[in-house]
């Protein structure tokens, strides 16, 4: 059965406002790489959220872990603490300054969650679609019976075909 491979990116940090922002760089600029530039925007934001839910609310410390996986179509952004306390969502009052994260959380993405880790802690959670042709790879010209592309014709006959091992590689 032939695969694709999944691609994974691990942050450790201390949830200090400093170093949101470059978490949120290190996010972005693995993304391009992965060329899923469209979920820049919706990722940066979500791990913001849920890094300051850590700094706010997290105890006994603010040390976590920020996990990115592009696995086939969906990019999956969790967050692991070391607080066994599950996040509660609440309705924030219109005037309130804070309270909205996981709320902003559930608009921008496909699905979000929390899994409890034992007396490890727990991860927060959140889903992004990535079918915006982000699983592929740049595109490749292809030539067909219209065409010769850039190679004269050529003629294969079942003489040529030399039976060799498959081979495989994960790459990313």
């Amino acid at each position: 059965m032939i695969s694709e491979p999944s691609r994974h990116c691990t942050v450790e940090l201390q949830a200090l406002p400093s170093r949101i922002g470059q978490v949120r760089r290190i996010i972005s600029a693995q993304l391009r790489y992965w060329h899923l530039d469209p979920l820049i925007d919706q990722a940066a934001l979500g791990v913001t959220e849920l890094l300051t839910n850590v700094h706010r609310h997290a105890q006994p410390d603010k040390s976590c872990t920020v996990d990115i996986e592009l696995l086939l179509d969906r990019l999956t952004v969790s967050v692991h603490d070391h607080d066994p306390r599950l996040p509660t969502v609440n309705e924030a009052d219109s005037f309130a300054t804070s309270g909205r994260g996981l709320a902003l959380i559930a608009a921008v993405s496909e699905s979000w969650g929390v899994r409890p880790i034992g007396s490890a802690g727990k991860a927060v959670w959140f889903t992004l679609p990535a079918a915006t042709g982000a699983s592929t790879l740049p595109p490749l010209a292809v030539y067909g019976s219209m065409t010769d592309g850039p190679f004269g014709a050529v003629t294969i006959t079942p003489d040529d075909i030399v039976a060799v091992p498959a081979r495989s590689a994960v790459v990313g």
